[in-house]
């Protein structure tokens, strides 16, 4: 959570393993609440379709191709930036998702989050 600090950001974040189980998860007592579950829908998200979610954030708007994504699959599924995979080899093995800051600012801590894995 030092970066999460150093940002200024007061989030929550969330570990899924490949399955999309949590592995991980933990809040800051400052962030909204809601922190939590964003940031859950939006590693799994990530994980669901093996892409940071800042990528998917355009093509699930009105009249895009994946428009009735977000609701057609009845998954938690969550297209706002925050989400990233995490791989090995190529495949991925799990997913980080962070909640509570701004989208760059939960995008940017996710990603440290995973090159700290590297």
């Amino acid at each position: 959570m030092a970066a999460q600090q150093a940002a200024g950001a007061t989030v929550s974040v969330t570990v899924l393993d490949a399955g999309g189980h949590l592995l991980a998860f933990r809040r800051d007592d400052r962030a909204v609440l809601i922190s939590g579950e964003t940031s859950t829908r939006k590693a799994y998200t990530a994980l669901q379709l093996n892409t940071p979610t800042v990528h998917l954030v355009d093509v699930v708007q009105p009249g895009e191709l994946f428009h009735t994504l977000p609701t057609a699959l009845g998954q938690p599924l969550l297209f706002i930036a925050g989400g990233v995979p995490v791989q090995r080899g190529g495949r991925p093995v799990g997913a980080i998702g962070v909640g509570g800051g701004t989208p760059e600012q939960d995008h940017s801590l996710a990603t440290a989050a995973v090159d700290a894995l590297a």
